[in-house]
């Protein structure tokens, strides 16, 4: 069974712009799928989800949307750091019609008062009608894909 974190979440209400930086509150955004209202439709809006995730510190729901393959047993959120904004750099299949797709990004956050970011190139597969997150795209399998 997986442990979570019982770290405070920050306050993100349900009428505030939703972290994932589409244009449209929480609660209409990203919150439905933490409710678990409805599943993300593409892998895009998946990795926007788990954004959002890390920033309210809704661990169920990161290690729900996480391949069973790869997913760890539990997750703790360092309570010193803050995520600050995510940028969607570009995606690969992830339709209606794939079973498979990538989401590269950029999430920025700060540490203690520095700023960082991660830069990923994520995978990202059906299990079961739903899309999940597997694990970063190795960069030897990224630059072969470019060649």
């Amino acid at each position: 069974m997986a442990r979570y974190s019982a770290r405070r979440q920050p306050a993100i209400t349900d009428s505030a712009p939703c972290p994932c930086g589409r244009e449209a509150t929480y609660r209409d955004c990203c919150g439905s799928f933490h409710r678990g209202e409805t599943t993300a439709p593409t892998p895009e809006r998946l990795m926007r989800s788990r954004y959002s995730a890390f920033v309210v510190h809704d661990a169920a729901y990161l290690l729900g949307t996480w391949h069973p393959a790869t997913r760890p047993s539990d997750l703790d959120f360092d309570p010193d750091q803050r995520w600050t904004g995510l940028e969607i750099l570009g995606t690969t299949g992830g339709s209606a019609f794939h079973t498979e797709g990538t989401v590269e990004f950029i999430a920025h956050y700060s540490e203690q008062g520095h700023a960082d970011s991660q830069h990923e190139n994520s995978r990202f597969l059906r299990d079961n009608g739903q899309w999940v997150y597997v694990s970063p795209v190795p960069p030897e399998a990224d630059r072969s894909r470019t060649s």
